[in-house]
């Protein structure tokens, strides 16, 4: 009972990485293998944690945004994140549209993933369903290249 506890606990650390703009499922995911969880189970659960950052962030972004806007310590690091993911994602964008915010969202590097994406998409003002589509995508492959790689490193 004691073993099962454990493994829940780590798969919902890894769920909490995986939602976290510290981590997304870059870190969710290799947490929770590393943890000794199954590894389609975290790879599952970390991929529709991330995924739920998309529809929180188009929350925040229009209604609590607008509101902490106001607030000048705020402002000032909103336009900070604002620049970096305008900036980051710019080129991509312009260039490939859907597939460009694919491409930004799916790179598993700092500074890309659905946070960035979502604002990006926001900034952007791209249509709703094409951004979430795109995150999506972004987010499964991601997923998939961080699984992958964490589970050929944990296996030799």
């Amino acid at each position: 009972m004691q073993q099962i506890i454990a493994v829940v606990e780590d798969l919902i650390i890894s769920i909490l990485w995986s939602i976290s703009p510290f981590g997304e499922s870059k870190v969710g995911i290799p947490y929770g293998i590393a943890k000794g969880v199954n590894s389609y189970l975290v790879f599952f659960a970390c991929f529709l944690a991330n995924l739920l950052v998309f529809p929180i962030m188009m929350f925040f972004l229009d209604y609590v945004n607008k509101i902490l806007v106001q607030w000048r310590p705020y402002k000032k690091a909103a336009v900070w994140v604002a620049q970096r993911a305008k900036i980051g994602s710019r080129d991509k964008i312009k260039k490939f549209g859907f597939f460009g915010l694919v491409l930004f969202v799916m790179v598993p590097l700092p500074g890309t993933g659905v946070y960035a994406g979502t604002i990006a998409a926001y900034l952007f003002k791209i249509e709703r369903k094409k951004a979430f589509m795109a995150n999506a995508v972004g987010i499964f492959f991601s997923s998939i290249i961080i699984w992958f790689l964490t589970v050929s490193v944990k296996g030799f």
